[in-house]
């Protein structure tokens, strides 16, 4: 430990337009922690909500909070009761600790779904849950999964994002020669165009309102792309399965009028909370499925292989690299979303 600094700086949220980089002390890593050199770290849209607005969602700023979730690194140094990866492993983070909460029922095999489940950097709980927006960081070692020398820190700082893709086209069932509609080219949807076509769907159509997103839609597969204001061409899309990854209800109806009969439209975008205007109507009559996809599992392992092995193609979603003293010229390019895709913070160096 005496190699390490005694301080470190990170990414703090510490109200609605308050972001600061600051140095804080290194806590002492808990025996089944490891410290984790944070190298790449992908913003996401709840850590731009806690920075515009203070909350995602529910879940509302009570105290200065660590952000950052989707994070790459190397084990700087080893847990002191020996488990997980040893030091100068590179590593990736999946950010949940799924808990029991108020003993809620949930399916056993789907923890993501437990009432009591945590996730780094977020403020649905008091005290928050820190994220990992740090140059070092302790996490427990059942969080750390090793990278094959095939999968670089960069590309693999899309490894959690590139997750909840594949947990949403894992609700889709079966998606083989298949065509898919996608609402929403942003990071997760640009990332569920590249799983559908690792998962062997036969045409994919991108939606978006803007160019950027669409032009990096093709790049990972994609293979025809719509504006979104084109009503009469998204609802002649007759696709099998669509997954609405906009977050907005317009989106949602989009994907249910983009549906073919019998179909199933997937709900991976976070709408905002509260009733949503709908086409349940539509949605009847035509006997469509709607389902949930929250989160991830276990995906991470098979995303991981998939990124090595190159049969997972995402490196296109990445647009922008800033160092972590420009944090918030970052966030301001991530919160652009017809100029940029996933928007990386560097904290360390990547060799």
């Amino acid at each position: 430990m005496n190699q390490l600094p005694s301080s470190t700086l990170g990414v703090v949220a510490h109200g609605a337009g308050d972001l600061r980089v600051e140095a804080f002390d290194r806590a002492e890593p808990k025996p089944n922690e490891a410290v984790v050199e944070i190298v790449y770290g992908g913003i996401c849209g709840s850590d731009l909500h806690y920075w515009q607005h203070g909350a995602a969602g529910e879940s509302i700023l009570k105290a200065p909070m660590l952000l950052g979730h989707e994070v790459s690194g190397r084990v700087a140094v080893q847990a002191a009761d020996g488990s997980g990866p040893a030091a100068g492993t590179a590593v990736v983070v999946h950010p949940a600790t799924p808990g029991p909460g108020d003993g809620s029922r949930y399916p056993a095999e789907r923890p993501n779904l437990s009432p009591g489940c945590t996730y780094l950097g977020s403020a649905a709980r008091f005290p928050h849950t820190e994220g990992a927006f740090a140059r070092y960081i302790n996490l427990p070692t059942r969080m750390l999964r090793p990278l094959p020398a095939e999968l670089p820190l960069r590309r693999a700082a899309l490894v959690e994002p590139a997750s909840v893709a594949w947990h949403a086209v894992s609700r889709a069932g079966d998606v083989k020669g298949k065509r898919a509609l996608v609402i929403g080219a942003g990071p997760i949807g640009a990332l569920i165009v590249a799983v559908l076509r690792t998962a062997g769907a036969a045409e994919v159509i991108a939606v978006d309102m803007h160019d950027k997103p669409l032009e990096i839609a093709r790049a990972v597969g994609a293979t025809r792309t719509l504006h979104a204001t084109d009503a009469e061409a998204i609802a002649a899309v007759d696709a099998d399965v669509c997954f609405e990854s906009s977050g907005n209800h317009r989106g949602l109806a989009s994907a249910v009028r983009g549906a073919t009969r019998g179909g199933r439209v997937v709900m991976v975008g976070l709408l905002p909370s509260g009733e949503q205007p709908a086409l349940v109507s539509l949605a009847i009559t035509r006997e469509l499925e709607l389902v949930g996809s929250f989160r991830f599992n276990d995906e991470i392992d098979e995303v991981v292989a998939a990124m090595a092995d190159g049969s997972l193609q995402a490196d296109p979603v990445i647009t922008h690299e800033y160092d972590i003293e420009d944090t918030l010229e970052a966030f301001g390019m991530a919160r652009d979303s017809a100029s940029s895709g996933k928007v990386l913070l560097r904290f360390g160096a990547a060799d």
